[in-house]
């Protein structure tokens, strides 16, 4: 039998990252694969933490990255950054841990890095597709929130053909119970009338779902294609890569949509 070589992870250059910016301690700590920000706080009351070699216990203390930080005096170092690209099954959860006992996005990139990390937004346990998972906090939340809406594109099917005019009041807009939506592209992906293609920036729960559903269809396969400039070419059902450095330039310098 052949195996597939694992892919060798990659080093990758943070250029935009400014050296004088002012940073909260708890939160360098956590980026730094140490703690999570919660348990940053107790080291910092209990003592444990010195900045410049002197001990912090003060909450909310900023530091930059010339500062030297110890944690239990060793020198906390930021974390090297990873960033993968799953194309996700069906019948995966997209949460670290699963008390049902489910496999999770995490058990597939269980070899990807030894850092922690954690998946960009959520995509239904029957969705499959683009997704991202990282350790690189600060564009997790660039890429989850709502002030910076990220184009996704899904292809999608459903029980029955949709309507010409049900696709125009998707891409009009359709009134939920949390709000107005509307897609800002749809079109028939194939002759196939009960496959749709779906461009939207929303980032609301089950958003794509919930607007057909709205509308009498139900939606038998869900598939993301597309995620802030991210595609699933040549990444077969399952698998992971990690992104290029472009890739990632790409993405921390805000150049998607």
């Amino acid at each position: 039998m052949k195996f597939t070589p694992r892919p060798k992870q990659i080093d990758y250059v943070i250029d935009d990252i400014d050296p004088t910016a002012e940073v909260r301690l708890n939160k360098y700590m956590a980026n730094a694969g140490i703690c999570s920000r919660r348990e940053a706080d107790e080291y910092i009351t209990g003592g444990k933490v010195k900045v410049n070699g002197e001990v912090v216990t003060e909450l909310g203390t900023k530091i930059t990255r010339n500062d030297v930080v110890e944690y239990d005096d060793k020198v906390v170092t930021p974390e090297r950054k990873c960033y993968v690209l799953l194309n996700k099954p069906k019948d995966c959860v997209t949460t670290s841990d699963d008390p049902n006992g489910r496999t999770t996005v995490l058990d597939l990139v269980r070899n990807a890095c030894q850092e922690r990390i954690y998946p960009v937004g959520r995509l239904d346990r029957n969705t499959t597709g683009v997704l991202l998972l990282t350790n690189d906090g600060d564009l997790a939340s660039k890429l989850t929130h709502p002030k910076y809406v990220k184009k996704k594109i899904y292809h999608v099917w459903t029980d029955k053909d949709i309507t010409e005019e049900d696709m125009q009041k998707i891409a009009d807009g359709i009134e939920l119970e949390d709000g107005e939506i509307h897609a800002d592209a749809i079109s028939y992906v194939s002759d196939d009338r009960n496959q749709a293609g779906i461009e939207i920036h929303s980032g609301r729960n089950r958003i794509v779902r919930r607007m057909f559903e709205h509308l009498g269809y139900r939606v038998t396969k869900l598939d993301r294609v597309y995620f802030a400039g991210l595609t699933k070419k040549n990444l077969p059902r399952g698998r992971w890569r990690y992104l290029t450095q472009e890739e990632v330039n790409f993405l921390r310098m805000g150049s998607f949509e």
